[in-house]
């Protein structure tokens, strides 16, 4: 995981093919969770990443004219496809990133595949997105509900947690979440013995929680996000759920979910992700122009999706160099950013395959004790590497009807 890529080795990279390069022209929209459960793991943050996506990209390409845009969705699919709608008939903009939220990430995929625009997600999850709800507009960056569940839960599974109890988000992306987890934990000998949704943005876990204990289900598997993560691990430490022998698997939780919940609360939760502001020097240094350049605040820390935000800009911005900044045609674009090979500080060599998922390792991490962090967000420890070839769904069993055979 100790990638030696330095932030000062970006320029050669883009520099490299790109200096012939004339008046190149796009418009960039972020879409996300501004004000709301899902605003510190996009929202600001993942607005100052691009910031410095564009700033690095427009160093070794200085003809390349980038404006950039940002919009709330608020967590409803009609005002992001409204967003979606308006920048790409009445604002130009050439192709929205990130949109947390998978409910409102399917509908904007959809949108920028009736207007033949670009879509590149990083905040949302649904596997969907490049299953059976895939198209030709979008690309699925940063991680998503299979690997998720291929990570945390088939971990879970293997050091004993075979029985399981599901806390959901009653929406898109939980339902997904909680789908693809139950087919790893039976597919490794597992049983799952109940599950319970609860509402998008809920204060209230009481009667969840309860339902969790009864079953008597050694882990609890909280397929929610955000805001609704940090209520819910916060409502179990009350309810005594560890202390009584049930294990949490938090299925998706961000450093900002750490940083919020605090060590105490948060020790010993395993989880995966595809990027951690502190495996390395580069990731560091990345972190503090985040704050500094970017503009993010002081005191939180970058989260996967945010990096996602970066890394999705910048190969963009080299497909938008490529095709002499002939943009238009989203359809196009996608092709082009699939045919380079993608290489960013923040996730290294990768690529986009057919279905457009990007491919890169993913972590498992496990959260430390208090008394083994050493300074503000030393959060994790190294449980394992998940290969990119075997983070991901195998592409032939999405069920995306770009996959041929």
């Amino acid at each position: 995981m100790k990638r030696r890529t330095t932030l000062a080795a970006l320029a050669v990279v883009l520099a490299c093919g790109t200096a012939s390069a004339q008046q190149v022209s796009v418009k960039i929209g972020v879409l996300s969770d501004m004000s709301s459960l899902y605003a510190d793991i996009g929202g600001p943050g993942s607005t100052a990443a691009a910031k410095i996506a564009i700033a690095d990209f427009q160093k070794a390409n200085p003809n390349v004219k980038v404006e950039l845009v940002s919009g709330d969705h608020q967590n409803k699919p009609d005002i992001g496809t409204n967003i979606a709608n308006q920048w790409f008939d009445v604002d130009k903009v050439d192709m929205i990133i990130d949109v947390p939220n998978s409910g409102v990430a399917l509908a904007v995929s959809q949108v920028a595949a009736n207007k033949n625009k670009l879509f590149i997600v990083s905040g949302a999850a649904s596997s969907d997105l490049t299953g059976a709800k895939c198209n030709a507009n979008t690309v699925h960056w940063t991680y998503d509900t299979w690997m998720l569940a291929n990570g945390t839960g088939k971990a879970m599974v293997k050091t004993g947690g075979d029985t399981w109890f599901f806390l959901t988000a009653d929406y898109a992306f939980g339902h997904a979440l909680e789908r693809d987890t139950m087919a790893v934990v039976e597919k490794n000998g597992g049983k799952v013995l109940g599950k319970v949704r609860h509402p998008l943005n809920t204060n209230d876990f009481s009667s969840f929680l309860l339902q969790a204990q009864s079953s008597k289900a050694k882990v609890l598997g909280l397929a929610n996000a955000g805001g609704d993560t940090i209520n819910s691990i916060k409502a179990a430490s009350e309810f005594g759920i560890v202390k009584g022998g049930q294990s949490l698997a938090g299925l998706l939780v961000f450093t900002s979910d750490v940083n919020a919940l605090g060590l105490a609360t948060a020790q010993g939760l395993a989880l995966t992700e595809t990027f951690y502001w502190d495996a390395n020097d580069t990731n560091r240094a990345w972190t503090k122009r985040w704050h500094s350049e970017g503009g993010a605040a002081n005191g939180k820390f970058p989260t996967m999706i945010h990096a996602g935000v970066y890394a999705g800009i910048l190969h963009y911005l080299k497909a938008a160099v490529a095709l002499n900044g002939n943009v238009s045609d989203g359809k196009v674009v996608v092709a082009k950013m699939k045919e380079i090979p993608t290489d960013d500080p923040l996730f290294g060599k990768g690529t986009i395959r057919a279905d457009g998922r990007k491919v890169h390792p993913a972590y498992l991490f496990e959260v430390k004790k208090p008394e083994e962090s050493k300074y503000p967000g030393d959060f994790y420890k190294l449980r394992a590497t998940i290969p990119a070839d075997e983070a991901f769904r195998p592409l032939k069993e999405g069920g995306c009807p770009l996959v041929s055979g």
